[in-house]
């Protein structure tokens, strides 16, 4: 016995000092040394601990062979592997992209194998999927089996479901060709008529004399609302703001009580009949969202906008690739309705204008 612990400590310092090649490292004190692994060099599976009797803590993509010499399946547990088969396999499109790199055209193949194959048999069988090798497999694999850790990596980065109501797949999304943004203001309707190239191809307004105005009439209302309607473009998709008016600030509930009144309007009138399984046509985006894109949040409130437009505007004409086109005609129109001295004039179209920009800018972040 006393044999055993004279040899312990003298096999621990050669392996740390590296008597036998093992590791080569200057010979100081020996806190600053760690312990290491030695790795397959065809697999990272395979770790053989240098000294310690502790056991290797890998995520299951860092057990994955590196060159593909491995099954997928082989890397991770039976448990593991049935709850990433179950997940892929019961998911519908819209769970689908909110997996990590599943969204777009992934998401989308995913169920066209599906329909045409019939379920995954095995994880190997995911690589089969058009644009999803073996290392995009992977992520989504480590995505399943930790969502939460997943999300903190990509916290940050903006993501349009968040701010989209009521939910609708990002690819319908991004099938897009154009969009009418639409804000409702005390007295006037705005709107924004924008294709996903960022061109604008119409910006106006409507006054609503009834908004505000004595006693609330319904049928006033919706004839108002009706006018400004009819004069929409066909287009994909019907954006309306949605604006953030805490109810517990009792002095602006009028307003507040004004502005859902609107926006119900606008979806009752803008929704056709919709068959069971297709996309909505009219959708919210949240005010906030739209302020936090270009930097207008002070606080809980957001600033005018109109400094903003207003550069927009001096940058299509002067710049070769402007953020956004507007046409000669629509600068003209409003190079002036955003003056600081005429208070609130363009606001409606200001926010009208960002928030289509914001929508189609918020689809690129992936």
């Amino acid at each position: 016995m006393s044999s055993m612990w004279l040899a312990k400590p003298l096999v621990t310092s050669f392996v740390l000092k590296g008597h036998y090649g093992l590791f080569v490292h200057p010979v100081t004190s020996l806190p600053k040394y760690a312990l290491r692994f030695l790795h397959c060099s065809c697999c990272r599976r395979s770790g053989i601990i240098a000294a310690g009797l502790d056991t290797m803590n890998e995520s299951p993509s860092s057990k994955l062979c590196q060159e593909n010499c491995e099954p997928l399946d082989s890397c991770y547990t039976a448990e593991q592997c049935a709850v990433i088969l179950q997940r892929l396999n019961t998911a519908t499109e819209s769970e689908l992209t909110q997996i990590k790199l599943l969204r777009g055209r992934k998401a989308v193949n995913i169920i066209n194998y599906r329909n045409r194959h019939g379920p995954f048999s095995s994880l190997e069988n995911v690589t089969h999927v058009p644009l999803l090798k073996h290392k995009s497999a992977v992520t989504v694999f480590d995505s399943i089996l930790k969502p939460a850790q997943n999300m903190e990596k990509r916290k940050g980065k903006v993501h349009l479901a968040k701010f989209i109501r009521p939910e609708v797949d990002r690819a319908v999304l991004e099938d897009a060709n154009s969009i009418v943004s639409i804000v409702c203001g005390t007295n006037k309707i705005a709107w924004t008529h924008m294709n996903r190239a960022l061109t604008v191809l119409d910006w106006q307004q409507e006054e609503c004399k009834s908004f505000l105005n004595g006693t609330y009439m319904a049928s006033d209302y919706l004839e108002d609302i009706s006018t400004v309607i009819s004069r929409f473009p066909a287009t994909d998709f019907f954006v309306v703001e949605k604006a953030s008016i805490s109810p517990q600030n009792t002095s602006l509930y009028p307003v507040m009580a004004h502005l859902r009144t609107v926006e119900a309007m606008l979806f009752a009138l803008l929704s056709p009949m919709r068959e069971p399984g297709r996309s909505p046509k009219v959708l919210n985006m949240m005010r906030t969202a739209v302020g936090r894109h270009f930097g207008l949040m002070v606080g809980d409130s957001r600033a005018s906008g109109a400094e903003t437009v207003r550069k927009m505007m001096t940058e299509s004409v002067i710049k070769q690739e402007p953020r956004v086109i507007f046409p000669h005609s629509l600068v003209m129109k409003h190079r002036n309705s955003f003056q600081m001295s005429s208070r609130n004039k363009g606001e409606e179209l200001c926010d009208a204008l960002l928030q289509a920009v914001a929508f189609f800018e918020f689809l690129q972040v992936k």
